[in-house]
């Protein structure tokens, strides 16, 4: 079986290193470092079989939640190491060479959390256990009991010639994905243990996943109506892959213009209150859309997908009126338009967990349109001198997106974000 094993997407959307400096210039620069996958191998059995047996296969094994680790040649190196969730539930992988064997439980210690990766493993009277690092609470490597009374979730472990399995119910990574990066990242900002900015120049373009099948713009699988799973999945993908891009594109907004200023005075903080809180919700929701796509049989990865929206930040790099104008003002405005439809799709052919996502993320679209809005209305205002917000933008469009707009538009989404048709109407193609 160990022959066969071969990498395969999960949720995270690129590969990340760990938070260990307090700027936010240091995430982004962590996300610019990263080189090859860090997504712990799932089985794959592909070769030799005929196609609707791999398929069957593939779904017992995600279905089981076993998992590769990695090389038991590797993995022997670290006493304890700490493999990570998305959803924050990490793993230890403890290695005893005495009886060469691996044990696996919860990460946080279930007192109050303590990192058990950087515990000692003791005997006590015959039983090895890992002792927390801050409170010395003990935990059986078998059974995760502790003489306190207190309990940590384990979680069984096989070797298979040289790699190591683990069956857990959630993809585990070697570095914390990027989803949990903003979330930590985000959640130290929002409480002022994070407050400079730093001083970086963002990746031209962020990491991808090396699986991930990038193809031109058009060239993706067809979306459909939703009137069949396959559909349905099809535009959920579609739209992972756009929230995928959302959250790199609302940290590069924070990162790119940081030093940006407005009649000789710096952005104010505010701003960036702002706008790290949309790359809090776009990792919401890629979390969320991800989650769903698993729920439905499939993941994040399974479809071709396209760099597109990337394009957009690349043609604004230079000009913060006209990423706020395209990103925020154009593209998450046209997501407005189309979301009610898109509800409905799934709303039809009875999918309400679905439609329990979407509506989540229509509603905290019509702020992220709201604070483009709020920051190019700023912006024009206190420039010197001031600029006609409404034309602005709409030369801005045109030279930016250097296309019409198109209908139709979802009036009262954009109304509720605050943005009248004065603002998008002039640009429709005349009839």
């Amino acid at each position: 079986m160990e022959e066969r094993i071969k990498k395969k997407n999960s949720c995270c959307p690129s590969n990340c290193y760990c938070l260990n400096n307090q700027s936010i210039a240091t995430y982004v620069k962590l996300n610019q470092l990263q080189s090859g996958s860090t997504t712990i191998s799932k089985i794959d059995m592909e070769d030799g079989f005929e196609v609707d047996l791999v398929d069957a296969l593939k779904t017992v094994v995600q279905d089981s939640g076993w998992q590769c680790l990695g090389s038991v040649t590797d993995l022997k190196k670290n006493k304890c190491k700490r493999f990570y969730a998305e959803d924050g539930e990490d793993v230890v992988l403890i290695y005893v060479p005495g009886q060469n064997t691996f044990y696996c439980m919860d990460a946080a210690c279930s007192h109050e959390g303590g990192p058990l990766e950087q515990g000692d493993i003791e005997d006590f009277d015959g039983e090895l256990k890992i002792v927390c690092p801050w409170h010395s609470y003990d935990f059986d490597l078998k059974t995760g009991i502790s003489s306190s009374g207190l309990h940590q979730e384990v979680y069984q472990v096989e070797v298979v010639g040289d790699k190591v399995y683990v069956n857990y119910p959630e993809d585990l990574h070697t570095k914390p994905c990027k989803i949990r990066l903003t979330f930590d990242v985000g959640e130290k900002w929002q409480k002022r243990e994070i407050t400079t900015l730093g001083h970086m120049i963002p990746p031209d373009q962020p990491k991808r996943a090396d699986q991930l099948n990038i193809v031109a713009p058009g060239k993706e699988k067809r979306r459909g109506k939703g009137g069949s799973l396959a559909s349905r999945i099809s535009n959920l993908h579609s739209l992972a892959n756009i929230e995928q891009w959302a959250v790199d594109l609302s940290w590069d907004i924070v990162v790119r213009f940081a030093h940006v200023t407005v009649d000789g005075k710096q952005l104010p903080q505010e701003f960036f209150d702002d706008f790290i809180q949309v790359a809090i919700d776009e990792a919401k929701h890629y979390g969320m859309i991800s989650t769903r796509l698993k729920a439905l049989g499939s993941h994040f990865g399974a479809l071709p997908v396209h760099n597109a929206l990337w394009d957009s930040a690349t043609d604004t790099s230079d000009s913060l009126l006209a990423r706020l104008a395209i990103v925020h003002m154009v593209h998450e405005a046209r997501g407005l338009d189309v979301q009610p439809k898109t509800l409905e799709k799934f709303a039809k052919n009875n999918d309400p967990e679905s439609v329990k996502v979407l509506e989540v993320i229509y509603r905290d679209e019509i702020t992220h349109v709201a604070a483009g809005l709020k920051w190019f209305t700023y912006i024009c205002k206190n420039s010197q001198p001031a600029l006609d917000c409404i034309p602005t933008f709409h030369e801005y469009v045109k030279k930016y997106f250097r296309s019409y707009l198109k209908p139709p538009f979802n009036t009262e989404g954009r109304q509720t974000a605050g943005m009248y048709e004065e603002w998008y109407m002039p640009l429709v193609k005349p009839k």
